[in-house]
């Protein structure tokens, strides 16, 4: 049945280039913007993951740059503690040559005085950012360096993963207490001094590996972060980037769709006027 008031025929055209419509737009919108997933609207469900994924990656970057720091500040000690642990072997031979009768013990006392300065001017200036793990609280008045190395996420939240680094306290422990060193004045305080400035190593040595291996934890850390912040980003990518190739495709047939439904809605809008040929 043919009707002047309602055409049906134009309906279902209009309703087609709508629905055409529509996604030809979103279609453009992918193509400019580069993603499928642009708004909470287009997907809410993958959207908030990505936004969650998107801030862990965020987080993540940030760490790493903060574990960097960290990493050199670390580094700084190990230096100084290298260096005082050279210094102790200098301060070793020379007593180790004293321990003969007759030596130049005054001059060696003199060489050994000159480098316990640079050992004690060594752990004072063994710093960065104020942080010093030579000294005994060195570390904002504590003795301990800890360093935010993660945010681990699990069904019930986020946690916050940390990498402490001990102060090995030189400041206290070498060339005082049991390890503090006599005038060199003769054969016997040479040796004793040897005996002395060996303990004194050990100790310079043990506390160069402790700090050595903590460094190298957070140098392994920070890289493990940052191929975690690159995995992060791709998966934001494989969740909301639009397939160029398939949108390019999708639009040049939608274009298509949309003349043929601009041609069917004027072909239908034409049917009323058909009716005219009845009355002739």
């Amino acid at each position: 049945m043919s009707s002047i008031l309602t055409n049906n025929g134009a309906i279902v055209a209009l309703q087609t280039l709508k629905n055409v419509n529509s996604s030809l737009n979103k279609a453009q919108s992918e193509i400019s913007t580069g993603k499928s997933i642009n708004s909470a609207k287009d997907n809410s469900a993958v959207w908030a993951i990505s936004k969650v994924m998107e801030a862990d990656q965020s987080s993540a970057k940030a760490i790493q740059s903060s574990l960097n720091v960290a990493g050199a500040t670390v580094q700084a000690a190990v230096d100084g503690a290298e260096l005082i642990a050279k210094t102790l072997t200098e301060m070793k031979d020379l007593a180790s040559r004293a321990g003969t009768d007759g030596y130049e013990f005054a001059k060696v006392q003199a060489d050994i005085t000159a480098k316990t300065a640079v050992i004690t001017a060594t752990i004072a200036g063994t710093q960065m950012n104020g942080v010093n793990l030579l000294k005994t609280n060195g570390v904002n008045g504590g003795a301990t360096y800890t360093v935010l190395s993660s945010l681990d996420r699990s069904n019930t939240g986020v946690t916050a993963g940390n990498i402490a680094v001990a102060s090995v306290d030189f400041e206290a422990t070498l060339l005082a207490g049991t390890n503090a060193l006599t005038a060199i004045t003769d054969r016997a305080s040479a040796q004793a001094a040897v005996l002395a400035l060996e303990a004194n190593l050990q100790t310079a040595l043990n506390g160069s590996a402790a700090l050595g291996a903590k460094a190298k934890q957070i140098e392994e850390q920070s890289n493990f972060i940052g191929k975690l912040a690159d995995s992060l980003k791709a998966g934001v990518g494989s969740l909301v980037d639009a397939d160029m190739e398939e949108a390019s495709a999708r639009l040049q047939a939608l274009q298509t769709q949309q003349q043929l439904g601009i041609q069917a809605l004027s072909i239908a809008n034409q049917a009323p006027s058909a009716i005219l040929s009845l009355f002739r």
